[in-house]
């Protein structure tokens, strides 16, 4: 078994709890550091007067001079590493985007703290250059974070408001960070009432010079072998385009890329807690598979991806699709769109609204090295299956039907629902005993973290189920695989789109504070009783009782109905499910609010 070492974005069950067991189903034994290290908290104290809330403080952070020691303490007996420079860096995701009295010195010298952590990326680089080491960083947010340091829900909106703006466009280093506040007319935009802009200005600054000195000074070096950078929460405007634009002409320049890309060096796209799901198959691909390329289609039931783009991305979802599938190390090599009224299927060679940026062929002809123009003759590998408009869900449960009576592994994306699961496709999903069968699936938070995820665990689990050979690291792939697909279904829908209704309901309903009553689930440690918080998790705890069971019974789950355990020869073998139990206990609220929680779910198949 091969073991790799992961340093996680935080320690949220996306970030971390999933990702593990996403390892396990690919035969990949994962350690990380330890969990005080890594832990990150939304504020723990507060100032109160009478029934009105005055003001939070006091968040968690990680500890990056102990997650440096970590990766020098184990480097030595790892096969690869998998490093968020968040984490290393600022302790986190939330911590990278603290506010700063300072945005550091002049670049490459801005912050020398930061940049001796960094280094360790080179340190063992240097010292184990034959094992693969991949890199997540990602361009700082658009919005503060909420209950965080003091600041709210107001700070947040308002600053998500602003930073959204328009601003002037610059190429140069020094000009971009000195010119967050400038608009397209170069006039200065206004003083802000619930945050500190200057300080958030600062928090940005020094940020950006991190993704500089990731780029410049360790992957353009060679220490770095692949970096995926996500933009987290963005807009088709505002103060992070320029940041993109330069990055990408930074991988351009540097690492050999066309249209701000490389498949084979470094993928910026609009996304961050998918980004541990995306390198662990890439990771699984180079150990597993020598780093082959798995060819993949994309099916569309709804509207083309190339005609979607969420509010919180720059980029539309097809291109978003491909450029995930670039991170795990796969390729698209056709995209369709169903024609269901006519029995037709439309064929898009190149995205309707990237013709003059984005060419599909070319990009297949550089990523494959077969002669251009040319038609490739080896099948696709894994399909993907795009649920992109609710009517269009029955068609695609007939698609999953026909991939798998043809034995062609699948992954499922629901984009209907934004945020969680649309309970219509996840119920139609589910009545379906060849559900059970993909290799991927989600439909949790925003678009980005829904491909990251569903291609993440496509791919990682392609590699071990097309190359394993041994009886029991099958069997114990194969339940990692069905508790982890289980459970995506157990929280994208049974807790996102039905039980976190009655939490909330709950929580708002007992708030201890007037003014904060409408989003008291938010931070549910400081805004409820300890005896409400109590029931709380009680609650929590007997409805995901109630939902696993009613889960189990679906036929997707159901004991007797089937997953792939392994594919030799082109030929599929297959497991049963048998069990599924939740402990009771087990489910929690990581950061003390609703958003999120811990589940994890034990599947068992024969």
């Amino acid at each position: 078994m091969k073991t790799v070492l992961y340093v996680p974005l935080d320690d949220r069950p996306a970030n971390l709890d999933d990702v593990v067991v996403q390892g396990k189903a690919a035969g990949i034994h994962i350690i990380t550091p330890h969990l005080g290290d890594i832990q990150n908290r939304l504020d723990s104290e507060k100032t109160v007067e009478g029934t009105t809330l005055l003001g939070t403080s006091t968040p968690t952070y990680g500890k990056p001079s102990n997650i440096h020691n970590f990766i020098l303490k184990n480097a030595a007996k790892v096969d690869g590493f998998i490093i968020s420079s968040d984490m290393l860096a600022y302790g986190g995701l939330i911590g990278s985007r603290q506010l700063r009295e300072d945005g550091g010195g002049t670049y490459p010298d801005y912050d020398q703290d930061t940049t001796r952590l960094l280094d360790v990326i080179k340190t063992i680089k240097e010292k184990y250059p034959c094992k693969p080491v991949f890199v997540m960083d990602t361009i700082m947010r658009l919005a503060t974070t909420s209950f965080a340091d003091g600041l709210a829900l107001d700070a947040y909106n308002e600053s998500r408001a602003l930073m959204q703006q328009p601003r002037r466009s610059f190429t140069a280093f020094e000009d971009i960070v000195n010119g967050y506040n400038l608009s397209p007319e170069s006039t200065e935009y206004g003083e802000t009432t619930y945050f500190n802009k200057e300080q958030y200005y600062n928090a940005r600054q020094h940020k950006f010079k991190t993704n500089l000195y990731i780029l410049d000074k360790l992957a353009r070096k060679g220490y770095i072998d692949f970096l995926a950078v996500g933009v987290d929460d963005a807009n088709t405007q505002g103060v992070q385009i320029n940041e993109i634009n330069y990055v990408e002409a930074r991988i351009n320049e540097w690492l050999g890329g066309t249209d701000g890309q490389n498949p084979e060096r470094a993928i910026i796209l609009p996304d961050a807690d998918g980004l541990g799901h995306a390198l662990v198959a890439r990771m699984a691909n180079q150990l597993l598979r020598g780093g082959k390329k798995t060819r993949y289609e994309v099916k569309y039931f709804g509207p083309h991806g190339s005609t979607i783009i969420n509010a919180y991305e720059y980029m539309n979802v097809h291109e978003n699709v491909v450029r995930h599938v670039d991170i795990v190390g796969g390729v698209v090599v056709t995209d369709t769109t169903p024609d269901v009224e006519n029995g037709n299927e439309l064929t898009n060679a190149t995205s309707v609204n990237e013709a003059s940026s984005f060419d599909m062929a070319s990009e297949l002809d550089r990523m494959t090295n077969r002669h251009p123009g040319k038609p490739g003759k080896k099948p696709v590998n894994i399909e993907i299956v795009a649920i992109t408009a609710l009517d269009q869900v029955q068609a695609a449960v007939a698609q999953l039907t026909s991939n798998s009576e043809k034995g062609l592994p699948s992954v499922l994306i629901d984009f209907v629902g934004k945020g969680p699961a649309n309970v219509d496709v996840a119920e139609a999903l589910l009545n379906s005993p060849y559900t059970g069968r993909v290799l991927g699936y989600s439909a949790w938070n925003t678009p980005g973290n829904k491909i990251g995820m569903a291609v993440g665990m496509g791919q990682s689990r392609y590699a071990l189920i097309t190359t394993e050979t041994h009886t029991h690291a099958l069997r114990d792939a194969m339940n990692a695989q069905g508790s982890l697909l289980f459970k995506r279904f157990l929280k994208d829908y049974y807790y996102k789109a039905v039980a976190i209704a009655d939490i909330r309901t709950y929580s708002r309903a007992h708030a201890l504070y007037t003014n904060v009553a409408t989003l008291a689930d938010q931070n549910m440690v400081l805004f409820n009783s300890e005896e409400d918080y109590a029931h709380l998790q009680t609650l929590l705890r007997d409805l995901m009782q109630t939902h696993t069971t009613a889960l189990a019974n679906k036929t997707a789950f159901a004991q007797g109905y089937v997953a792939i355990k392994q594919i030799c020869n082109g030929e599929a073998a297959y497991a049963e499910y048998c069990s599924a139990l939740l402990d009771y206990a087990n489910p929690d609220f990581i950061w003390g609010r609703a958003f999120e929680i811990t589940l994890n779910p034990k599947v068992t198949l024969k």
